[in-house]
């Protein structure tokens, strides 16, 4: 009986690991429960509601042919050339998505413009991640300079922004608190 029970809890642990250890790459920071990108974008600007008035700033979301007003809005994944000039998402990256959203400052897309991407099964985060950056350094900027960037997962959406630093830091901390088992991937400071 004692061979028995030793052999149901080595399987048991076998199991244990691995669950713990698998996965498909692009789910590193646990499972989510986000229906859409719109969802996850949504979620962070909802942790802005006890911010102090001078942190909040007007917003829009969507793209050019689904614009949505003091909100986050849905984004076209097959408006390719857009995604890439609006949000910076890298042609080589959009193969990678199945859905997106973005939310924007409406004074200067500058200061702020943030998106929420859904990655397909066994997208490699980091290196989503890292063509995101490369795609932001060298960029011709028009109406100012952003300065950060960041890039938070949260299960298998990805989140993306760059602009002024302390809206960026501030959006980095709201994500981080609102998202479920949010993780900063990649961030720093913008190359001219």
């Amino acid at each position: 009986m004692k061979k028995f029970t030793a052999i149901i809890l080595s399987l048991a642990v076998v199991l244990v690991l691995f669950a713990a250890c698998g996965g498909n790459g692009n789910e590193g920071t646990g499972a989510s429960s986000y229906a859409d990108a719109t969802e996850v974008l949504s979620t962070v600007w909802a942790g802005y509601a006890d911010e102090a008035e001078e942190n909040k700033f007007p917003i829009g979301g969507g793209d050019s042919a689904n614009l949505t007003m003091d909100a986050p809005g849905k984004f076209d994944i097959a408006a390719t050339e857009e995604l890439d000039v609006t949000l910076a998402l890298p042609a080589s990256q959009t193969a990678n998505i199945e859905d997106a959203a973005s939310m924007v400052h409406m004074m200067n897309a500058n200061n702020f413009t943030g998106a929420a991407y859904k990655l397909k099964e066994g997208t490699d985060v980091a290196a989503f991640a890292k063509d995101f950056q490369d795609g932001l350094n060298g960029r011709q900027w028009m109406c100012g300079f952003p300065e950060r960037f960041v890039v938070i997962q949260t299960g298998n959406f990805v989140v993306t922004a760059f602009g002024n630093g302390q809206i960026i830091e501030l959006f980095a901390t709201k994500a981080s608190n609102t998202l479920e088992n949010a993780a900063i991937v990649l961030e720093g400071d913008i190359a001219a």
